[in-house]
């Protein structure tokens, strides 16, 4: 959501806050990789000086193909999965470079038949799908608390609490009370309604004796509370991110301490309440921020978010469920490995959580014939585009797919586990797999032109490789889709303010997800997402998101039957039966009351008030 808290940086905080986090960290891979680049697995033309000296090698009497450069592709904003693969990311090579890459001797066609390795047999080390007691009824609040349980609230508050203490003290001029786990759920439910009924500004929740008004929040909280909270809330223990900060510039300083515990709660609760299904995807997730931080990205992409924090996710491909994802925070965050497309993969693919026989779907950054040897190594299938200039790449010229080629054209290599298929369609497609074999007759339809102008619709083979990417690849897509309809994500000049946002989005989408399970498993029909989260916003904040009846109206009043002067016949005199008690079936009552607009008797008596009864 794009509502902003203008007022924050102008009235309570100010840019010397210790938490500023502006240090840069940034390495050579680092830059490569806001690149789209991995100096680790691509080849560079740096040694182009020594390729004169060099002869080029051969293969059955031809030259290996001096690839020209090619702009980097990625997928355009919006754009579906099931189209094609993204065209892989091309670099020339020298002839040194060529000879020191893979090179088979000669591409097959779709004619020639290709046998796949046994595929090892799916065994998760927990039966796929949500691990919850299917006996037991739970209400969204209650998926909700898988992620953010009484617990975890108590801790924030603690840590809020002593955040507030910290920033009054230092002379933040406003009054703070401790906030407790009720009230934190009352605001947590605010911040999920304005993401459902969006205004511009935060305080504009709060207008009144306008048109415009929304009555809601201010029956839940007052403006200036939620406010404050938003100041001050903290997931780490104020007092050790000084100790934390003293280590700025060491091995031993963690940029994300702000983060924890809350970070790793999620985590577990990511990977406790769910198993995902045998097929996987991995990608990047962009999120949006304008905080001062030195962990921020800038990519030059086609993705719609080009700076901000950058998130490894590992989701589920067919329901888009996020099982697990890190913070990306800089080179240095991984153990020392072999580059950082493969460090961010291994670090997500933990088989002692998810077992064997699974199969993961990554991008043509992450692609490459080490990191699919490795993840076969681990019983892992792997699929995903190369770029021809990668380490281990067949470069071979030897009956290769040539440029104008016919639409539907195909060639592959095997080299032992690996398959690399290239296949013509509107642009050349290169794939990777351990999974597939390069062709089972596959075919995909295309709309062509006819010779006299018309269009029709052909069908044209396809690599089984790219079938099954355009399948399975859009899992992170899914989930990220899912969080975006509905953010809680507003402006904020705390980075780590940002991300405790999107922890909220990541805890109710899956908890949407898990709510779908449970329905699909009771063959039950589920919630929207929309009618989910606004039962959660409800729950949250203590009320049903019915509207309570109105309240009697002001022209709706008990007075006597009868106006008796006599004193003494003025408690028998003009009694009525009362009309709730007949309607209700009880014992027939009469009363010398009646309503004023109604013109009907009800009871007004200290032990059954039929007034209020009858009007409700």
């Amino acid at each position: 959501m794009e509502a902003s808290e203008k007022t924050e940086a102008v009235t309570v905080e100010s840019d010397d806050d210790e938490e500023s986090g502006t240090e840069s960290f940034h390495t050579d891979e680092d830059m490569a990789y806001q690149e789209g680049i991995d100096p680790a697995e691509d080849l560079f033309d740096d040694e182009q000086q020594d390729a004169d000296d060099i002869p080029p090698a051969s293969s059955e009497g031809e030259q290996p193909r001096v690839r020209s450069p090619s702009p980097p592709h990625s997928r355009a904003q919006g754009s579906s999965r099931t189209q094609d693969v993204p065209r892989s990311r091309t670099r020339s090579r020298s002839p040194l470079q060529a000879r020191q890459a893979h090179s088979a001797t000669s591409w097959k066609t779709e004619a020639d038949p290709d046998v796949c390795p046994a595929p090892k047999r799916f065994s998760p080390a927990r039966p796929p799908g949500h691990q919850l007691n299917s006996n037991s009824t739970y209400t969204p609040l209650d998926l909700f608390k898988l992620f953010f349980s009484n617990d975890a609230i108590k801790t924030l508050c603690q840590h809020t609490n002593k955040q507030a203490a910290k920033n009054t003290a230092r002379g933040k001029k406003y009054f703070w009370t401790a906030i407790h786990t009720k009230e934190f759920f009352k605001y947590v439910g605010l911040t999920f309604y304005f993401a459902l009924v969006k205004l511009d500004n935060i305080q504009d929740y709060w207008k009144k004796k306008t048109i415009f008004s929304v009555p809601f929040p201010a029956n839940v909280m007052p403006r200036d509370r939620y406010r404050k909270i938003s100041w001050n809330i903290h997931m780490s223990d104020p007092d050790k991110d000084v100790e934390n900060d003293r280590k700025k510039g060491t091995p031993d300083h963690d940029r994300l301490f702000r983060l924890k515990p809350l970070l790793d709660t999620i985590k577990d609760a990511c990977k406790s309440f769910y198993h995902p299904r045998q097929n996987l995807s991995i990608d990047e997730r962009m999120l949006a921020t304008k905080a001062r931080n030195g962990t921020l990205q800038h990519m030059r992409t086609a993705k719609p978010t080009k700076s901000g924090f950058k998130l490894f996710v590992l989701a589920d491909s067919s329901t888009g469920y996020t099982w697990d994802f890190s913070v990306y925070t800089g080179k240095t965050q991984f153990a020392p490995g072999i580059g950082l497309a493969y460090d961010s993969v291994m670090s997500l693919i933990k088989t002692s959580y998810l077992g064997s026989g699974f199969h993961l779907y990554v991008d043509n950054f992450y692609t490459s014939p080490k990191l699919f040897k490795d993840l076969f190594s681990l019983k892992i299938g792997a699929c995903g585009p190369y770029r021809e200039n990668r380490r281990g790449c067949p470069n071979t010229d030897s009956n290769a797919l040539k440029e104008k080629a016919p639409r539907g054209s195909i060639r592959w290599i095997r080299d032992d586990l690996l398959v690399f298929v290239k296949w013509k369609d509107t642009h050349e497609v290169s794939v990777c797999s351990t999974i597939h074999e390069a062709f089972s007759g596959s075919t995909v339809q295309r709309r062509v032109k006819t010779l006299n102008g018309n269009w029709t619709t052909k069908s044209i083979p396809c690599p089984t490789p790219i079938v099954e990417y355009n399948k399975h690849m859009g899992g992170v897509d899914l989930s990220d889709q899912l969080i975006q309809h509905y953010s809680v994500n507003h402006k904020t000049i705390r980075w780590y303010r940002t991300l405790f946002f999107h922890f909220l989005d990541i805890a109710a989408t899956n908890s949407f997800l898990l709510h779908k399970e449970l329905c699909r498993e009771k063959q039950g029909q589920p919630m929207t997402q929309r009618a989910f989260l606004q039962e959660l916003t409800a729950q949250l904040c203590g009320v049903t998101v019915a509207v309570p009846p109105a309240q009697a109206h002001s022209g709706h009043l008990p007075v006597a039957i009868s106006a008796q002067t006599d004193a003494s016949k003025r408690a028998s005199y003009g009694r009525r039966t009362c009309v709730n008690c007949r309607q209700t079936k009880q014992m027939r009552q009469s009363t010398p009351w009646k309503c004023i607009e109604c013109d009907v008797a009800l009871c007004v008596i200290t032990d059954r008030n039929c007034f209020k009864e009858w009007h409700n």
